[in-house]
């Protein structure tokens, strides 16, 4: 998600290649909402940025403000009422976007419900655009203080009226936010990278608990909450993040192939040839690579088209073995012990198709390499992480996980090794898929992705 306050630019057109430098941070859905004259207007619609804008939209969102949201769904299922940047006017005009999960949200809903508020969608987004939009007041910062001690969980958030945009974020910072500055004018967005791509420059990171406001008078900040004990996503390191972007004062590309050094550190093995799973791996395979002094290869070509596929291949394709996803190199991996580097494993799906197909392509032996810990447990927090049934390192050792995936040895880089790398305190984050250790409370009281869908029946 972005917001940019620039009278004198076309801030729909920065907002839109804003979200294409953030369209790995979701790809079910895009949307856009400008202020002009005191009108919002939202566009959004299913796909990604490029499918769902064209010359002839941005054209007609004019104004001196926007906002802009990819969708990744965690509260709510990927429907076109649950696109983002969703709007609002409930006594106040507002288009809001927002990065997290919050662990009320069935309480706050069963609460505005209980006021007569209604609801067009089931994530928790709209939960909190209601809010603000319900809320007396006469200045958005005021109202946005006044119902940030309400929310519980992980929220970024960026929110548009007719005079200002404010982005705020939870008190133990959980999800990325940050700001930057675009000549004289201001922006704020999940990521970096999206700064990159404007020529804005960043300015830091939204501290945990702060509002930030773009007006007209400029930049105005506000602690609203005093801020927790810092629970910054680690997986935004490992995973999530772009490898060009900033956080918590480093290049994550850097950080991940220090990963990739750690593990060779940690779990050396004899091979002629180090590949990565790209292109998430490949960071930490050329990190691999450098410290243990082999070869480096692309044994895997992959299709960088492929998002969701809406067409079925149909049985006799699904029997030729579809390679929609990585094709392997016969001519490269063939007769070689090869050491395959990757992220993360979840569910293990794909992991087993690659070290099947590297065997198909002659692979003598293929060893896995993991710059994470085994992801054991569910996050609560932003990220759809599956049960922990789904995922393949639940109730199994190292040594079972490397069977089920058909692999010669399989080794994870250790937590200590994370944030070696990572460079900050362990308890400056949040590590719960790994550890089991959720900073924000209990996580059998946290809400499942479907939770509202049970209790309410979206109006059409």
């Amino acid at each position: 998600m972005l917001g940019v306050y620039a009278p004198g630019h076309d801030v729909a057109r920065l907002a839109y290649f804003g979200l294409y430098a953030l369209q790995h941070r979701g790809q079910e859905s895009a949307g856009i909402a400008t202020c002009e004259g005191g009108h919002i207007t939202t566009m959004r619609d299913s796909g990604l940025v490029s499918q769902v804008f064209d010359e002839e939209k941005l054209k007609a969102l004019e104004g001196d403000m926007a906002i802009g949201h990819v969708r990744y769904s965690t509260t709510g299922g990927g429907s076109w009422e649950n696109a983002q940047p969703v709007w609002r006017d409930d006594g106040r005009e507002l288009a809001l976007a927002h990065n997290g999960n919050l662990t009320n949200a069935v309480e706050l809903w069963n609460e505005l419900k209980a006021e007569g508020i209604a609801f067009r969608g089931t994530s928790d987004s709209e939960i909190i655009a209601a809010l603000l939009s319900s809320s007396d007041g006469k200045y958005i910062e005021d109202v946005v203080a006044d119902v940030m001690p309400r929310l519980e969980g992980a929220y970024s958030t960026v929110a548009m009226t007719k005079h200002a945009i404010v982005a705020f974020r939870d008190p133990h910072g959980v999800r990325p936010l940050s700001l930057g500055r675009l000549g004289e004018r201001f922006v704020v967005a999940s990521e970096s990278c999206a700064f990159d791509i404007i020529g804005a420059e960043l300015m830091r990171e939204v501290h945990p608990g702060e509002m930030v406001s773009l007006t007209e008078r400029g930049l105005e900040t506000r602690q609203v909450v005093r801020a927790g004990s810092p629970a910054h996503c680690v997986f935004e390191h490992i995973y999530f993040s772009r490898p060009d972007s900033r956080l918590e004062g480093k290049v994550l590309q850097q950080v991940r192939g220090k990963m990739g050094e750690i593990l060779w550190r940690e779990a050396p093995v004899e091979a002629d040839l180090v590949i990565s799973v790209p292109d998430s791996g490949n960071p930490a395979a050329a990190g691999f690579a450098r410290a243990s002094g082999l070869p480096r290869d692309d044994g895997l070509i992959k299709n960088r088209y492929v998002a969701r596929t809406f067409i079925q291949p149909g049985q006799e394709l699904r029997k030729r073995g579809l390679r929609l996803k990585f094709n392997p190199l016969p001519e490269i991996v063939s007769g070689q012990r090869i050491v395959v580097v990757d992220d993360s494993i979840v569910r293990g799906n794909t992991t087993r198709q690659i070290v099947g197909m590297l065997r198909d392509a002659g692979a003598r032996e293929v060893h896995l390499r993991i710059s994470a810990p085994p992801i054991r447990n569910p996050c609560h927090y932003g990220v759809d992480m599956s049960t922990r049934e789904e995922m393949i390192a639940h109730n199994r050792t190292i040594e079972e996980i490397a069977d089920e995936l058909g692999a010669d040895s399989l080794a994870y880089l250790s937590m200590e090794g994370v944030y070696e790398a990572v460079g900050t305190p362990p308890e400056d984050h949040c590590d719960a898929c790994f550890t089991g250790r959720y900073p924000l409370g209990d996580p059998e009281e946290a809400n499942g992705k479907f939770a509202l869908e049970q209790i309410a029946v979206p109006a059409k």
